[in-house]
């Protein structure tokens, strides 16, 4: 292994978005991210999107660069091996991962007797263990009630699971932080992270339970704008769909350059007696700017109203479809984190490596996600040290299984 964290070696137990992701994050700056699957699949092996012969392409997606080991979760045997395995001696080894109930045989009481120093983080729903997914703990964020256009009555729900992603990252911290404790002082620990606390305190750092308690509102729906600035989505004349922003005075002046708008700004300030070089201002006059702004997108093309926010240097960006995004020359295709991967039993398609970028150490390109079980006999013999002919009785008894 190679990158900035060769050497450190992370045992996943995991399904679903948060624990795997945070898993990639760290195989893709050079841990060796060692993920253990049930020897017919895990929970999430099987989830959508899949090809058409039921491959999941959400698995491969999330599990790039890692190793596989395959074992019978349910024998004591697998579990007396996976056990050894997340104890297993070595400096940069006995970090372990995972969104499982970490109980009996998965506890860090039960590990910790292992290997003392051991490192384990475990990802929960809510803090006094109760069961939630990303879509059960954005329900109580207050986001769903002000996501979606403006009158829709009822919750919308998020289409990216913004708290797993949150979880994934903080998650993968959490681990480097831990590790780096333990190289200071010798001592493991125990890390509990719940899904729904990431929620609630990203929610309180961007100010929304300040807005709720110290205004006494709640806040309303406001479509695609951009509360207390000015941003939203205009049509173009083909029919295409632009997002314009202005977030700093140099956006104001670009804007006005881009449609001609320094007269019909300076107008609007006069008449609302607002400064548009403000949040404040900006926001008071959105429905002003717009009356503006609309008419000039609506008459031009998608290249054309691209062409003139570009020279310009405004703040912009044109909506794009998955399909779109994945043909685009200027985001992936001619990308250096992306690269075309042969993906098996997937097909080949373009795939990112980590958007971290050290100035010591060069970027390591992405790689395929493992085929269950993979890696199963190396990492029984080449960490663990069993003999071929042990392993072999193993794989006899489905106690352990191989690529399929």
């Amino acid at each position: 292994m190679t990158g900035i964290l060769a050497g450190l070696r992370i045992v996943e137990g995991s399904a679903f978005i948060a624990a795997p992701l945070g898993g990639m994050t760290l195989a893709q700056l050079g841990a060796d991210v060692i993920r253990f699957d049930h020897i017919e699949g895990g929970l999430d092996h099987d989830r959508w999107p899949v090809t058409a012969e039921g491959r999941s392409i959400y698995w491969a997606g999330l599990n790039k660069g890692k190793r596989s080991i395959a074992v019978d979760l349910r024998s004591p045997r697998g579990r007396e091996l996976l056990t050894a395995l997340i104890a297993a001696p070595g400096d940069g080894a006995g970090i372990f991962t995972t969104n499982m109930p970490a109980r009996g045989w998965l506890a860090y009481e039960a590990l910790a007797k292992k290997r003392g120093d051991l490192i384990a983080l475990n990802i929960v729903g809510a803090r006094d263990g109760a069961a939630h997914v990303d879509y059960t703990v954005n329900a109580i964020t207050g986001f769903p009630m002000v996501t979606g256009p403006v009158g829709h009555k009822g919750p919308v729900n998020a289409v990216a699971p913004p708290w797993d992603l949150a979880t994934a990252y903080a998650g993968a911290m959490a681990l480097l932080a831990a590790e780096r404790h333990r190289r200071l002082t010798g001592q493991g620990q125990r890390i509990v992270l719940p899904l729904q606390d990431m929620a609630l305190a990203a929610t309180s750092a961007l100010g929304y339970i300040g807005e709720a308690v110290v205004n006494g509102v709640d806040r309303p729906r406001l479509g695609n704008e951009i509360f207390g600035t000015f941003g939203r989505d205009f049509r173009t004349s083909d029919g295409r769909y632009v997002m314009i922003c202005i977030f700093s005075d140099r956006h104001v002046d670009a804007l006005a350059a881009a449609g001609g708008f320094a007269h019909d700004f300076a107008r609007i300030e006069k008449e609302q007696g607002v400064d548009l070089k403000s949040d404040a201002g900006r926001w008071t006059a959105r429905a002003a700017l717009c009356a503006v702004i609309e008419p000039w997108v609506a008459s031009h093309t998608a290249a054309e109203i691209a062409a003139a926010l570009k020279k310009a240097g405004a703040l912009w960006s044109p909506y794009k479809t998955f399909r779109e995004l994945a043909q685009d020359r200027e985001h992936v295709l001619d990308n250096p984190m992306f690269a075309v991967l042969e993906q098996p039993g997937i097909g080949r398609y373009p795939a990112a490596a980590s958007p971290l970028q050290f100035g010591a150490i060069p970027r390591e390109p992405p790689r395929p996600a493992p085929v269950l079980g993979q890696h199963t006999d190396e990492i029984l013999s080449g960490i663990l040290g069993l003999p071929d002919h042990e392993i072999a009785k193993l794989h006899d008894q489905k106690v352990v299984a191989g690529p399929r």
